[in-house]
């Protein structure tokens, strides 16, 4: 993957080639879960394609959780000039993203923020920066949509997967976080960010698991 002049920056089948093995790797220091390499690059592209589906444009767009690089590095391919950040709050995980990207040759328009979440959507600097946020396994769904939500601008979007048995979000639970779900699409729910989003908002983490907004059925 990395020849004598750096990162194989490559498109096409030397890329999805680089992108295995990287996330091989991924999986073989804990930050990637059981499966083919194969099933967790499917199953991030329905990110891709929810993206587009939603109509996220040019903006930037965060993985919340980013772990092994799932979805993040796919939807980083899929549009290699699009501006990406990778969320992760564990520093092993972070020094890998950071290989991960210098790796496949993104490290010039994605990058790594090392913190917590619920901490970054308090940001002045952070909060509503984004145009679209997608969550792969970041938490449970309550605490998932609170953390994501502030750092979503107003008219974004939330992207976040569900497992196969379709799930009901209550709505008056995702309206606290100033949220309206969409259709979903396979394998994920969607959800808008509406404006007048309450400044409370994300809590703490102590916070939220002492008192989830809503929960999930």
């Amino acid at each position: 993957m990395t020849g004598p002049d750096g990162p194989d920056r490559s498109d096409g089948p030397d890329r999805l080639a680089a992108l295995r093995q990287v996330l091989e790797r991924a999986r073989s220091v804990g930050f990637l879960g059981p499966g083919p390499v194969d099933d967790h690059v499917a199953n991030a592209n329905r990110f891709v394609d929810a993206l587009s589906a939603s109509g996220v444009g040019r903006g930037p767009v965060a993985d919340l959780g980013a772990g092994g690089g799932v979805p993040g590095l796919v939807v980083s391919l899929a549009d290699p000039s699009r501006e990406l950040v990778l969320i992760d709050a564990a520093q092993k995980r972070c020094s890998f993203l950071v290989w991960a990207l210098a790796e496949l040759g993104l490290d010039g328009r994605s990058e790594v923020w090392c913190a917590r979440a619920e901490e970054l959507g308090r940001e002045p600097r952070v909060r509503e920066r984004f145009e679209a946020v997608v969550a792969r396994g970041f938490g449970p769904p309550a605490t998932t949509l609170e953390c994501a939500a502030p750092l979503v601008r107003p008219g974004g979007w939330v992207i976040v997967s569900e497992p196969p048995t379709r799930r009901r979000w209550p709505a008056d639970g995702v309206g606290q976080l100033a949220l309206v779900e969409a259709p979903p699409l396979p394998g994920v729910a969607r959800f808008e960010r509406g404006p007048g989003l309450d400044d409370r908002y994300p809590r703490s983490a102590k916070q939220q698991q002492r008192a989830p907004l809503f929960d999930v059925e």
